[in-house]
């Protein structure tokens, strides 16, 4: 039968967040399974009913939604992993003496509390508390990092360092704490891709394992070059003597520096040549890609007179 956490509580629904915690502190103390051995099957069954309410009624959001659909929709909405999510029962307890109850019991995620045997699945509803006082025996079993644990950041990087790959040191926050993680972005990468670091994630809840810290690459946008897969394009203007007659020009590489590139005679705009092995590393396997320059021809919009002449004469001769 769903418990009535009002009355689970001995408050009534105008109670105020200091009156539910008065409640639950004194509640607590009396049903605590240390203060009953004689009784101890009871007393947890009745801590757990007072700690579920309280952990509802201490909550502005959940406290809401309870009094609008009550126990049974409300039940239906939330499962008791749900419930105790953030919830840290040491926190009240500790002023009574008792300590840990065997662990850091802070609902974070679905692991179990150190001297205390847990799983959870997706086929049955979480039960934070378990036989969270009994079988001590059995001591901590490790239990794999929940996903709630893992950590997604969306991580910009320059076209530069997605090609030449970078060392890049960054400032997480988690929770309360900010920590510095080094990261390796290894030369290739491209927009789209994932890095997974293993274990900087968020920190397991009662000394389980961390969850991982996923790193979403975003490349940005580059001034002068543009990539294709693994290869680079990069746009040259050259005079219409030089597309006619040919010549050789300067031309920029992402990892610094120029190289001498010969026109051919006779380029007309548009053309693609090729530069072999100066574009991408390939992310997976030996070798690179190319980068491409694209030629276009610049006509000129304004001619003095001798220019003019000179175009008028060639005109004359066919071209």
């Amino acid at each position: 039968m769903a418990v009535d956490y009002y009355k689970a509580l001995g408050v009534d629904k105008g109670a105020s967040l200091e009156d539910i915690k008065k409640a639950y502190r004194k509640l607590a103390l009396k049903h605590h399974p240390d203060r009953n051995p004689t009784d101890k099957k009871r007393a947890e069954e009745k801590f757990k009913d007072i700690s579920e309410a309280y952990a509802v009624l201490s909550d502005p959001d959940k406290r809401k939604q309870y009094d609008e659909f009550g126990t049974d929709a409300f039940r239906q909405r939330y499962t008791q992993e749900d419930i105790f999510r953030n919830f840290d029962i040491n926190d009240i307890l500790r002023g009574f003496g008792f300590g840990n109850l065997g662990g850091e019991f802070t609902w974070q995620g679905g692991s179990g509390g150190r001297g205390a045997r847990r799983t959870y699945t997706t086929q049955r509803r979480a039960d934070p508390f378990g036989d969270l006082f009994g079988e001590q025996a059995y001591g901590q079993r490790e239990t794999p990092a929940a996903k709630d644990q893992d950590i997604e950041y969306n991580l910009s990087i320059t076209l530069e360092e997605s090609v030449l790959g970078a060392e890049k040191k960054l400032a997480l926050q988690k929770g309360n704490k900010t920590e510095e993680v080094n990261v390796k972005i290894p030369a290739g990468i491209s927009s789209g891709k994932k890095l997974r670091l293993a274990g900087k994630g968020i920190t397991g809840p009662y000394g389980g394992p961390a969850g991982d810290l996923y790193l979403n690459i975003q490349v940005l946008p580059h001034p002068i070059f543009s990539r294709d897969g693994d290869d680079l394009y990069v746009e040259r203007t050259v005079s219409f003597s030089q597309a006619c007659l040919g010549a050789t020009i300067d031309v920029p590489t992402l990892s610094g520096g120029s190289k001498r590139l010969k026109i051919p005679a006779g380029t007309q705009s548009n053309t693609k040549i090729r530069m072999k092995g100066f574009g991408v590393p390939h992310l997976k396997g030996e070798g690179r890609g190319d980068q491409f320059v694209r030629i276009f021809v610049d006509v000129p919009k304004k001619l003095n007179a001798r220019q003019s002449d000179i175009i008028r004469k060639l005109s004359e001769e066919g071209l």
